[in-house]
C-alpha cells in the first residue's frame, strides 16, 4: 500500500472523501463527531496540502484512506509527559486519518500507519505522536495494535466538540 502525497488538484476529491466518511462510517458520531466544515474544514485541508503534508492511499482514483502528517508538534503537545525528549522538528504528527467506510475493518488503516513509521523513519524523526478523542475506542486499539504507547490525556478545545479529552500515542523510532 502506497501513501502518496497530495497535490492541489486533490483538494475536490479529498473533501469528498472526507464528507463521505463523516456521512457513512457506522458509529462515527460516538467514536469520533467530526462535522465537516469544523473538523476537518476546506482551509485546513487546503492548508496541509499546500505544505505538502497531505496523503493518501488510493486504489484507481478511489481514496482509501487520507492523513496529514506534519513534520512538527504543535504548541500543545510540548509541555506533555512524552516517552523521548524531542525538539518540535524531531516530531512526526499524525492528523485527520480517515479510511473510507468500506475499507474499515480491512486492515487499511494498520497498513497506512505502519507506512507512516516507515515514512518517519526514512526521515529521521525521533517520534511519531498524535491524539484521538477520548471516546475513539477503535483508533486507540489500532494505534496500540501498530506499536504506539498510550501516553496519557489531554483536554482540549476542538471547534466540533468543544472542549474535549483527547488520549495521546506515541511511537519512539
Amino acid at each position: 500500500m502506497e501513501v502518496t502525497k497530495c497535490l492541489g488538484n486533490d483538494f475536490v476529491s479529498l473533501r469528498t472523501f472526507y464528507k463521505y466518511v463523516i456521512d457513512n462510517t457506522p458509529e462515527m458520531k460516538t467514536h469520533c463527531p467530526w462535522i465537516y466544515g469544523k473538523h476537518p474544514t476546506d482551509e485546513m485541508i487546503m492548508k496541509y496540502i499546500d505544505a505538502g503534508w497531505m496523503y493518501s492511499v488510493k486504489e484507481g482514483e478511489n481514496i482509501l484512506a487520507a492523513l496529514a502528517l506534519v513534520p512538527f508538534q504543535d504548541d500543545e503537545y510540548r509541555d506533555l509527559d512524552w516517552g523521548v525528549d524531542a525538539s518540535d522538528d524531531d516530531v512526526l504528527a499524525v492528523h485527520i486519518l480517515a479510511v473510507h467506510p468500506d475499507c474499515q475493518g480491512r486492515g487499511v488503516a494498520k497498513e497506512v500507519m505502519e507506512a507512516v513509521i516507515g515514512i518517519a523513519r526514512e526521515r529521521k524523526f525521533k517520534t511519531v505522536r498524535l491524539d484521538a478523542l477520548s471516546t475513539n475506542t477503535p483508533a486507540h486499539r489500532l494505534y496500540e495494535k501498530c506499536g504506539f504507547t498510550p501516553r496519557g490525556s489531554a483536554s482540549w478545545y476542538a471547534s466540533n466538540t468543544g472542549v474535549t479529552a483527547f488520549r495521546l500515542f506515541e511511537y519512539i523510532l
